[in-house]
């Protein structure tokens, strides 16, 4: 099995603020997604000639997202060990854990999503993430 490392989403207060700091640093934006109810916009920022580097700026939440070979065999590793899924991958594509410390795990499914499976297709969500 294995992981690779995504981003790292950063919640900020005031987007265009953040985008200057991190503009001042270097880091330039890379790639934004508006969310279609105009609730908030995903701004991706990156060092130069660093793409696969980048910090996720967003006034929704914080979280790292890891890709993994196999989001049901991550998630049921993950279980098995006493971490609550709080949000199961029902899609067998997306998935949210929480570190011991209470940081919020993205995990992503490589590649396309897989097909939903039992006992993930029909398990709630616990807690939040």
């Amino acid at each position: 099995m294995s992981i690779k490392y995504l981003h790292t989403m950063v919640r900020v207060l005031d987007l265009e603020a953040s985008m200057a700091f991190y503009q001042l640093l270097g880091l330039k934006e890379t790639k934004r997604t508006e969310n279609e109810k105009g609730r908030f916009a995903l701004v991706f920022m990156a060092p130069p000639n660093q793409p696969e580097c980048p910090v996720e700026l967003t006034c929704h939440f914080g979280h790292l997202a890891y890709r993994v070979d196999n989001i049901y065999e991550m998630c049921q590793t993950l279980m098995e060990a006493g971490v609550t899924i709080n949000r199961p991958p029902r899609d067998g594509h997306m998935a949210f854990v929480r570190s011991p410390d209470n940081i919020s795990i993205e995990l992503l499914q490589a590649g396309d999503a897989l097909d939903p499976c039992e006992p993930w297709a029909s398990m709630e969500n616990t807690g939040h993430w």
